[in-house]
């Protein structure tokens, strides 16, 4: 399992502070899943419902975001069997920027239900700037290790009416796919957080970093 952790580190897509980078593809590409920084939920809401009409049966690139967040080992209940290639995690601190981390992942349900040691890990491994980012990878990594609800989105491959019955269920909040054209892998992932309710933007980071 430490072989896995370490494998994942070297492949970390996308660790953030917040929403203040906004996450970047490994290569040039306008295709991007998730809201704009700023979007109003309302709109993006809109706009991902739309992504998935049509009657084609080609495979998708799609975000799943949830309502709330959920912890590893209920990821099968919600991918509807379908090839997972990212994990996104985010634990949430009020007034706290926090870290957004991006888990990409090769093939098999068990490795995603595993994602979660390997995103602590990443945040742990993390460099910070100074002492409240320190403070701040440490709480975020400690809550991460301990199973936290924190799982907020993951990037599945799945054709239109696979996806439509996905944003059916409950605890989804919004599935958006892209293009059936889009490259594996040559897209940026933004997730629509739980706690984005008026504005997909990053919050504030002026409140105390808890202990724990």
């Amino acid at each position: 399992m430490l072989g896995w952790s370490v494998a994942a580190l070297l492949v970390i897509l996308i660790l953030v502070l917040g929403w203040a980078i906004p996450p970047r593809a490994s290569m040039i590409s306008t295709d991007r899943l998730g809201p704009e920084n700023s979007e109003p939920v309302a709109e993006y809401l809109a706009r991902a419902q739309d992504s998935l009409r049509g009657n084609d049966s080609a495979g998708h690139w799609a975000l799943i975001s949830f309502t709330a967040g959920i912890s590893a080992d209920h990821l099968p209940e919600y991918s509807g069997g379908l090839r997972i290639s990212d994990a996104v995690y985010h634990v949430a601190i009020d007034r706290v920027a926090t870290p957004v981390v991006d888990i990409p992942l090769p093939a098999g349900e068990a490795v995603a239900v595993a994602s979660q040691r390997s995103a602590a890990a990443a945040v742990g491994a993390a460099h910070a700037y100074d002492d409240r980012g320190v403070r701040t990878n440490a709480v975020v990594a400690a809550r991460l290790r301990a199973n936290c609800p924190c799982l907020v989105g993951l990037v599945v491959y799945g054709t239109l009416a696979e996806l439509r019955n996905i944003a059916a269920h409950p605890g989804v909040r919004a599935v958006e796919a892209l293009p059936a054209d889009a490259s594996a892998a040559v897209f940026a992932v933004a997730p629509l957080l739980p706690e984005h309710r008026d504005l997909a933007d990053a919050g504030l980071n002026d409140g105390p970093v808890p202990d724990n």
